[in-house]
């Protein structure tokens, strides 16, 4: 099974593995790894909850302005640091979850940071240098880089013709549904807290593009991957994206009065009710043909985002089967850990129940089982603050407190555009294998500190008016 994650130019072109890049050979960027090592300077503390919440912030914020000479207009934030081997590659994702997180922290310089990024996403959306149908790609370029094969790569956002630089160096051409319904939501939420109608005139499209272009008609329904970096179509159906189409397709009827949404939404939640296993209490992964279920591994994703997105008690025990499964601990003493030998322990959740058992390898690292992933532990704090029962709060904010000291300990010495760079939540506290062909590494990113903020200001950015 296909997830927004692992999803690269399926046609082929960019999956290979080039001079000088390392050994990885999985389907995501974040395979790359980082270069030289994992193990970085250590972080510094950041003074408590609200230190650590302006560090954030300041971490978001520079990712969006890494590379000024370049980039005096729209742009898109860079989704790792450098240490990760990307270059200046901005994910769609880890950007509408950063205007979303800039939007609920509120103060005005996150708002107009947030709009500058909004502004890059309208950007792409109409300057793709192929195609006029409202569509996004995986990832972008957002500044200068010399590649590993020697090329140089002189542009910034903007590409010397005027056209959006889409990262076809790494292969992030394709358009998945997920990393369509994100900005779409994100733009949602710009709209309502500045009433520009260009964010809702690019919403709208983005809206018509999924429909219109991968609207499944075969037995399990919902919507379909999308299509690859040769605008072929992807059959496989992913619960994750389902829900982030629920949750992007009902704010477009809140924000539009069209019925034509609500119908778009139904047809993403019967998707999603297909895949819910109330014996276990969880959601399967989804679909590789339309067809049969795929049933292994199990990912966190759909658990949180489903409280957040659909809101139905009876899918409410998946938050607690992901505390549950996925809960893992890392311990710097465990031989695969890459936690400094004099770091506290770390704990949270997982990927999937496959990061539990991998023993992959990365760049010649072994990930490490115990390994927690800081992104999907701030989703899981944002619903448990989103639920509210006995006992969520005191949960979430525990989560949060081991995400504060990822934050304080780890990460530290890395860059963006070349700058060194603090504040930032790292994407695992060790290595981890997600289960879906791609890793999470030891390194600064722009999405796991998203949710950081958003579980931080208990907001809820898959409903409408949920982030104020």
């Amino acid at each position: 099974m296909l997830g927004r994650r692992t999803f690269l130019a399926i046609a082929g072109a960019a999956t290979a593995v080039v001079a000088g890049a390392g050994a990885a050979a999985a389907h995501d960027g974040r395979a790359w790894g980082p270069r030289p090592a994992l193990h970085h300077r250590p972080g510094r503390p950041h003074g408590g909850r609200a230190g650590s919440e302006r560090a954030a912030v300041a971490f978001v914020r520079a990712a969006a302005d890494a590379y000024p000479t370049v980039n005096t207009g729209p742009r898109l934030a860079q989704s790792y640091t450098d240490e990760l081997g990307l270059f200046s590659t901005a994910f769609v994702y880890d950007n509408a979850l950063a205007v979303c997180a800039l939007l609920a922290d509120g103060r005005r310089s996150s708002v107009d940071t947030a709009r500058v990024i909004g502004d890059g996403l309208v950007f792409a959306q109409d300057h793709d240098p192929d195609h006029a149908d409202g569509r996004l790609r995986q990832g972008y370029n957002v500044g200068p880089y010399t590649f590993y094969d020697g090329s140089p790569q002189p542009d910034g956002f903007v590409r010397a013709d005027g056209a959006a630089n889409v990262g076809w160096q790494f292969g992030f051409l394709g358009t998945a549904v997920g990393d369509m319904a994100w900005p779409g939501i994100a733009l949602l939420h710009l709209f309502r807290a500045t009433r520009d109608p260009r964010y809702l005139r690019a919403a709208v499209r983005i809206g018509e593009w999924i429909t219109t272009t991968t609207w499944s008609t075969a037995p399990l329904g919902g919507f379909s991957f999308g299509v690859d970096g040769g605008n072929q179509p992807v059959p496989n159906g992913s619960t994750e994206h389902n829900v982030d189409c629920v949750a992007f397709f009902s704010m477009l009827r809140k924000t539009t009065g069209e019925r034509r949404w609500t119908h778009a939404s139904e047809h993403a939640l019967a998707f999603v009710d297909r895949m819910w296993e109330p014996a276990s209490g969880w959601f399967w992964t989804g679909t590789n043909d339309g067809v049969e279920i795929n049933r292994d591994p199990v990912p966190l994703d759909p658990a949180t985002w489903s409280r957040l997105a659909i809101r139905e008690r009876r899918y409410d025990r998946a938050l607690d089967w992901a505390g549950q499964a996925l809960a893992v601990t890392d311990d710097p003493s465990a031989p695969t850990s890459q936690l400094p030998d004099d770091a506290e322990r770390i704990s949270g959740v997982t990927f999937s129940t496959a990061s539990l058992t991998s023993t992959a390898q990365y760049n010649g690292i072994t990930v490490h089982p115990q390994g927690v992933w800081l992104e999907g532990t701030a989703q899981l704090a944002t619903s448990l603050l989103d639920r509210d029962r006995r006992e969520d709060r005191q949960r979430a904010e525990w989560l949060l407190g081991q995400v504060r000291r990822a934050q304080d300990t780890l990460g530290g010495g890395q860059h963006l555009g070349g700058a060194e760079v603090d504040g930032g939540v790292v994407a695992a506290s060790s290595l981890i294998d997600s289960g879906f062909g791609f890793g999470y590494f030891q390194v600064q990113h722009v999405g796991a500190t998203s949710w950081f903020l958003l579980a931080s200001n208990a907001a809820n950015p898959m409903r409408w008016g949920g982030l104020r």
